[in-house]
């Protein structure tokens, strides 16, 4: 039910349905509440405000007492809890420095072997190169010395039959 006035008479309006009277009392009331909502608003705007200054500090103070205090203990026991955990020990794995070594004593030993034989290499062939010219120089005397004979003794030849 509502009350309204069109030309200086006062009209009432009746809803006809039930949702219709429910929502004419819910205009109305929340008409009269209206000025106490605003009223509620700017007081607990105003404590919520009074809040956050008095909480501030304390909420402060009581971060810096748990990072001096509590996350240091709260740290170690997680780690502590890890290390329990953890399914694979760790243990020193000392195959791969032994990998290592044995290549190394390995690659030094093939050099080694290497210079040997290259210095062995070079000693038999400076001793073959030097057999080699021998060789070479005694068949050179040798067919010197066969030309040398062959020539003097068809030098002869030919200056017999000359004469």
């Amino acid at each position: 039910m509502s009350l309204t006035q069109r030309k200086g008479r006062v009209v009432i309006e009746v809803p006809a349905t039930w949702m219709g009277r429910m929502k004419t009392r819910a205009v109305q009331t929340g008409q009269r509440m209206a000025p106490m909502a605003d009223q509620a608003r700017t007081v607990t705007a105003q404590r919520l405000e009074e809040a956050r200054y008095w909480a501030a500090p304390r909420l402060e103070s009581a971060a810096h007492e748990f990072e001096h205090q509590v996350a240091p203990k709260v740290s170690s026991m997680l780690a502590a809890t890890a290390k329990r955990i953890d399914p694979t020990p760790i243990r020193p794995r000392r195959w791969p420095t032994f990998v290592l070594l044995s290549g190394l004593a390995i690659g030094a030993m093939g050099y080694m072997f290497y210079r040997r034989n290259a210095q062995q290499w070079t000693e038999h062939m400076k001793d073959s190169a030097s057999d080699a010219s021998r060789w070479v120089n005694e068949r050179a005397d040798r067919a010197t010395e066969s030309t040398d004979g062959l020539v003097s003794d068809k030098t002869n030849e030919a200056s017999r039959k000359m004469q």
